[in-house]
């Protein structure tokens, strides 16, 4: 059976790097403004969304990330904060989405006063609301930005609110001139709290950013990784050799979190076809599919799956592996992940994967 979109939609899908603020509906954004004064390009839905979409398709990360200053400025309350977030788990749920880890830099919304703690505390409500009404597992990622001195702060407030749904911490924004090591005391704070670590790497700087970002700061899975096919010897399309930093990636299985339309949209890659994706599925990296911005990349989980089957003639079988490549990497615990895989992935995927045999016997699809 093929993999077609609706077959897809269907499917249950695991998200491990998806933005928070990355995410918004264009109509809160537009109600938010108007109720917090604040200016936007247009206040037409349709010309909005193009402008977001216009400018996230710049072929640059830096002006990539301009179009965020505009949810920056309308995400400074509780009831805000709160609101995207359930709005959030709503529409994933939408799209079957079963587990999702959401990420966001806290530090960005406390220009109108409010504290770290009470921008958690809103985010979290709106997500356990969220949670209630689709069932959608989650855990939420507390990010730093380069070029800021937040990396302390927020790797603390990771810290404690682990026992409250924060799963990891993370620094993201752009590599070049801000090395990951140059904040090398958070992550080495996190690894003493035995604390989970996801960087943004090998997005917008070569593989170096990679390296330094296992090897200085700790980290378990890397946010991107486009970059670590420059460690690759290639031959008619063919790995036919590693380097010590690929070679050591795929032996230790750190999971990529790909991104395959905000990679085109960062230039992080030149195009769907020159995307590594495919060389790191071939030659079994631990290799994940993920949304990274919804709103500026006018993506879902579905439409991201949809573009790797078609660009690189996924089965469904392939999708399976990928989605239990993400479980197996997901930041909450063990027996947790363990739960999702069994009871919510296999069953699903065997539906599809080998009809005749599920419907004979479907407790043999799921086996350990």
């Amino acid at each position: 059976m093929k993999p077609t979109p609706e077959i897809i939609r269907k499917l249950p899908k695991v998200l491990l790097h998806d933005h928070l603020d990355g995410g918004l509906r264009i109509e809160t954004i537009i109600e938010l403004a108007k109720k917090e004064k604040c200016p936007l390009p247009s206040d037409d839905p349709v010309k909005l969304l193009d402008w977001f979409h216009r400018g996230a398709n710049q072929g640059d990360l830096r002006l990539y990330l301009e179009t965020f200053k505009v949810i920056y400025a309308i995400l400074q309350t509780e009831e805000a904060l709160e609101r995207v977030a359930y709005e959030s788990m709503l529409d994933l749920g939408e799209d079957n989405v079963a587990y999702v880890e959401t990420r966001f830099a806290p530090f960005f919304h406390t220009g109108k006063g409010l504290t770290h703690d009470r921008v958690m505390e809103a985010v979290l409500r709106g997500l356990r609301m969220g949670e209630r009404e689709t069932g959608i597992r989650w855990g939420v990622i507390v990010c730093s930005m380069r070029g800021t001195d937040w990396s302390m702060p927020m790797a603390e407030l990771a810290v404690k609110y682990r026992d409250q749904g924060a799963v990891a911490f993370d620094i993201a924004g752009d590599e070049a001139g801000y090395p990951a090591k140059k904040y090398v005391d958070a992550f080495h704070y996190c690894q003493r709290e035995n604390f989970n670590i996801t960087i943004h790497a090998g997005e917008a700087f070569g593989k170096e950013s990679i390296w330094q970002a296992i090897q200085w700061c700790g980290a378990h899975r890397i946010g991107h990784g486009t970059r670590l096919v420059d460690d690759f010897v290639i031959e008619n399309g063919k790995v036919t050799g590693m380097g010590t930093l690929a070679q050591y990636v795929l032996d230790t299985r750190i999971p990529l979190e790909c991104c395959l339309s905000s990679n085109i949209h960062t230039a992080a890659a030149e195009s769907l076809a020159a995307h590594p994706f495919k060389l790191f599925f071939e030659n079994r990296f631990r290799v994940t599919l993920n949304t990274d911005n919804r709103l500026m990349s006018d993506t879902s989980m579905s439409k991201e799956l949809q573009i790797a089957a078609r660009e690189y003639g996924l089965s469904i079988r392939d999708i399976e592996i990928i989605t239990l490549n993400a479980m197996k990497s997901a930041f909450i615990h063990y027996d947790e992940r363990c739960d999702i895989i069994y009871n919510i992935l296999k069953p699903a995927f065997a539906k599809y994967r080998d009809p005749e045999e599920y419907i004979k016997n479907p407790k043999s699809q799921v086996k350990r």
